[in-house]
């Protein structure tokens, strides 16, 4: 089949290109021609919260990428699509992961699906976002009819996705696992890596610094008597994607500054791998949460999670299984933190590399051709 992936690709970076170039890879390596055609601007600068939308690391390895979308220019949104449609792809995969993207993806795909032949299936990350903004309804339900099928990767993506549209076919296909970061090293040689010391306990917060996130429930966890006793460091690995202040305001104010080891540039690919096996555990304190791109790391290598009781994180991560779930807030959080010790990483292994199998990248692209009726 000829397969177009339309999302961010390199040399965007971030979780959305990681994925869109694993997904290709395997449309090719089950014998599909699937490109990704990207974006030439993915968000004015205004619009992004970060220090750069690029990344400084090598294109991915035969990959086709078409870097022609511009997500504010109408014009151009008619021209990619017109390309498309000439292209007579048999499917587009469209990622959809913010409201934003919905008048230039809508637009584009109307265009596509001039030609009588291409069938659209939407990879949606999320319907509702987790960050309200002006438009977000309206740009939303002009999105989707222009799908013919969708893919949730939450129970409550596949809740919202109904809130708007009832009748389409959609499927729930689990997240699959983040393989392409190389296997995984000891944590004595992570940890040399990244110049950590070698005998602490150490947690890891890793990704984007968003609200939603609930760093600062974590931190105020750290702040429990009974953490400051445990002696557990927490590496805070990611970019800030909102004002740090009230994050450094909260470590002076519970003197959190032995216990917290900061490493908030953004993570590039090569050093994922050294982050995520350097730690003891994976914290996701979330307060709203769809599905998390963390949570496949973690399976991928081998780390057991805490994560709390919000969205769709409790059905990836089975409770005294594979991790802890617990309520979001402070001392819940803390509790099941010393309650991971007490039971030891080596505890959770023998679940996590069976949960993991459920994983695969084959379930996804089998979802994607049986909606698309091909």
């Amino acid at each position: 089949m000829k397969v177009v992936l339309i999302g961010p690709a390199h040399p965007l970076r971030g979780g959305l290109a990681t994925f869109d170039h694993r997904l290709a890879k395997e449309f090719n390596d089950q014998g599909d021609d699937c490109s990704i055609v990207s974006f030439s601007l993915q968000y004015p600068s205004i619009l992004f919260p970060g220090k750069t939308q690029y990344s400084d690391e090598p294109a991915p390895g035969n990959l086709k990428i078409h870097t022609l979308i511009n997500s504010v220019n109408p014009i151009n949104w008619l021209s990619v699509g017109n390309k498309i449609k000439r292209w007579k792809p048999d499917i587009v995969v469209v990622r959809y992961w913010i409201p934003f993207m919905g008048p230039a993806l809508g637009t584009i795909l109307r265009q596509v699906k001039k030609n009588k032949h291409t069938k659209v299936v939407c990879i949606a990350d999320n319907i509702i976002p987790h960050e309200k903004r002006a438009g977000d309804k309206p740009f939303t339900k002009y999105f989707l009819p222009s799908c013919d099928a969708f893919v949730t990767m939450s129970e409550k993506v596949l809740s919202d996705l109904r809130q708007f549209e009832k009748i389409k076919p959609a499927q729930l296909v689990t997240h699959p696992l983040y393989d392409n970061f190389g296997e995984p090293i000891s944590k004595e040689e992570a940890r040399k890596n990244l110049n950590l010391p070698a005998n602490e306990k150490i947690i890891i917060f890793f990704g984007f610094i968003r609200q939603y996130k609930g760093l600062d429930i974590l931190l105020q966890a750290m702040a429990e008597d009974n953490m400051k006793a445990s002696g557990i460091k927490l590496l805070v690995a990611g970019e800030f994607y909102e004002d740090e202040k009230p994050y450094q305001d909260l470590i002076q104010q519970h003197n959190l500054s032995d216990q917290i080891i900061l490493r908030t540039n953004f993570i590039p690919d090569s050093e994922v791998r050294n982050y995520l096996c350097a730690a003891d555990c994976v914290i996701q304190p979330y307060r709203n949460a769809t599905q998390s791109g963390v949570t496949p790391l973690a399976y991928h290598f081998e780390k057991p999670m805490v994560v709390t009781n919000v969205g769709g994180l409790p059905s990836l991560v089975p409770h005294q299984k594979v991790g802890l779930v617990a309520e979001p807030n402070p001392k819940a959080i803390a509790e099941a933190i010393l309650n991971f010790y007490t039971l030891g990483e080596d505890y959770f292994i023998p679940h996590l590399r069976s949960e993991k199998q459920k994983y695969s990248w084959s379930n996804l692209t089998a979802a994607i051709r049986d909606l698309a009726g091909k």
